[in-house]
């Protein structure tokens, strides 16, 4: 068996080749502090090449809805039962008041996600109670980018109305949503899924559901949550997954792909106590972080050239420092979150634009102003 090296595979992908699994591992799996180094510094590379200097950020407005919610994954700390204290469902007023206030604070996104409340229906129906959450922002709003509702909500109002997932999506966007967050993806691997999330939508699900809205022509991001009970195994097998998607989206000229990868690292503080207890730490270890982000931009960077860390998960000096292994983009100001703050995460809930300015010229490199979909805003 011939053994490959940390150094041939690092030609390789400077070559322009994309990596195999095995070679992905070979990476993710090292642990001396000058062959990681180089990984990092192989990853900035290609994020020049493939992205360019310019450090993006977007001003985005969060709106989860209701935190109600019929699963009990093992990692939430947000879901509540009806009863429950602490539980909450947002009514049509709150939802404008927010969104204008996003407006009034130059948002050109809002983002909107919920837990899956089985008494969000209109007249017996939850595909016409989203199609109302739509409407109430984008009747007074018509122009503002609406990146709402993953695929595990798809998965629910399809399955409470009996429809097909390319129905539903259809509905929504032709309603006025704009992209789909990739999220409720946590690792793509059925055995990981089982533990983590075993209510949810399985690995198979979560592709079509995604690759449907392509079809259909709507943008799509990608999400992986990491850190937690998931092998370095599993982490390649889901970054191989979101490429061959990408692929799939790419080559057969679908109108929509994959915008961009975050990296999700596990909060644990407040989760439930059996992951907690199994996992044995309450927040991301920074340097396993960076070190996925960089393979995960050596992986995927050919094919999704925006990447993207979380600062609610590292905090913003951790997001910050994400920036030198791979990432091109520090994500949004976001204004409102709650599922990750309500895990115990240490990074806020809200940024101002200035603050992100800052920490990205700490980098040395310029920033700029995107939309959703990455088109730079004139005049930022």
């Amino acid at each position: 068996m011939v053994t490959v090296t940390v150094d041939a595979i690092l030609d390789r992908t400077l070559r322009g080749y994309d990596l195999s699994p095995e070679e992905g591992l070979v990476l993710l799996k090292q642990t001396d502090p000058t062959v990681i180094a180089g990984i990092r510094a192989t990853s900035d590379k290609l994020r020049q090449q493939q992205a360019g200097d310019i450090v993006t950020y977007v001003i985005n407005r969060n709106i989860n809805f209701t935190n109600i919610c019929e699963q009990h994954c093992s990692f939430c700390a947000f879901r509540r039962d009806e009863t429950e204290e602490g539980a909450y469902w947002l009514d049509w007023t709150q939802i404008l008041e927010k969104t204008t206030d996003g407006i009034r604070r130059g948002a050109t996104e809002i983002c909107m996600q919920g837990g899956l409340n089985l008494q969000a229906k209109v007249n017996g129906k939850s595909l016409p109670y989203y199609l109302k959450l739509v409407a109430t922002i984008k009747e007074k709003f018509p122009t503002i980018h609406l990146h709402a509702f993953s695929p595990q909500e798809v998965q629910f109002i399809a399955r409470e109305d009996g429809l097909e997932y390319a129905d539903v999506i259809l509905a929504l966007h032709e309603s006025g949503v704009n992209s789909m967050p990739g999220t409720a993806a946590e690792v793509l691997d059925d055995e990981v899924r089982r533990i983590l999330c075993p209510e949810k939508i399985d690995t198979a699900t979560w592709l079509e559901i995604v690759t449907t809205a392509h079809k259909l022509g709507l943008h799509t991001t990608s999400t992986m949550l990491s850190g937690h009970i998931e092998t370095p195994e599993q982490q390649i097998r889901h970054l191989e997954k979101l490429r061959h998607l990408q692929q799939t989206s790419i080559n057969r000229e679908y109108p929509a792909f994959i915008t961009e990868f975050i990296l999700l690292p596990f909060v644990g503080k407040e989760a439930p106590k059996s992951l907690r207890r199994r996992v044995g730490r309450d927040q991301p270890i920074l340097a396993d972080a960076l070190l996925l982000t960089a393979v995960a931009r050596i992986f995927l960077g050919n094919w999704i050239p925006n990447h993207q860390p979380s600062w609610v998960k590292l905090g913003l000096s951790g997001a910050t420092e994400a920036l030198k292994w791979g990432c091109n983009d520090i994500g949004g100001t976001l204004m409102e979150e709650h599922i990750t703050s309500m895990a115990g995460a240490q990074g806020g809930t809200n940024m101002e634009v200035e603050t992100l300015q800052t920490a990205i010229a700490s980098t040395n490199r310029p920033y700029q102003q995107r939309d959703t979909l990455y088109q730079l805003v004139v005049g930022s």
